[in-house]
């Protein structure tokens, strides 16, 4: 199976993508860039391994009607709202991330309560949402 050394080859490769970046541009390069691609456009190397298209999360803002979804995105990335990729749900990457934990208002003014890297991850995409 040819996944295996590609997964392994972009995890390796991570870390010079990430030289300097911010902790959520880091983040992101190293747990959503293998999908979603370097630029958050849904092209990334893994992408077409997988039985749906990948979306293009600079547009998640104008889906939105011009607000970024920041509680929706929080909760995709750490696992409370599954999302379908492969075949299976996107990986729950809460899990796995740390940074402490963070607290942001929901959308209903209820408190979401997630970890600081999977917060982190959210801002960074927020500030490459398309105009």
């Amino acid at each position: 199976m040819r996944l295996a050394p590609t997964v392994l080859a972009l995890t390796l490769a991570a870390p010079a993508f990430a030289q300097d970046a911010a902790p959520g541009q880091e983040l992101y390069l190293s747990r959503c860039a293998a999908c979603h691609g370097v630029g958050a456009t849904g092209d990334g190397p893994m992408a077409g391994l997988l039985t749906i298209p990948v979306p293009d999360l600079t547009m998640l803002a104008a889906r939105n009607g011009g607000l970024f979804p920041r509680a929706e995105v929080v909760r995709t990335i750490d696992g409370r709202q599954m999302l379908v990729g492969h075949g299976g749900p996107m990986p729950v990457f809460g899990r796995m991330l740390g940074g402490g934990s963070a607290v942001i208002d929901g959308p209903d003014g209820s408190v979401i309560e997630t970890k600081g890297d999977v917060l982190e991850i959210a801002r960074y995409l927020e500030g490459l949402q398309a105009e």
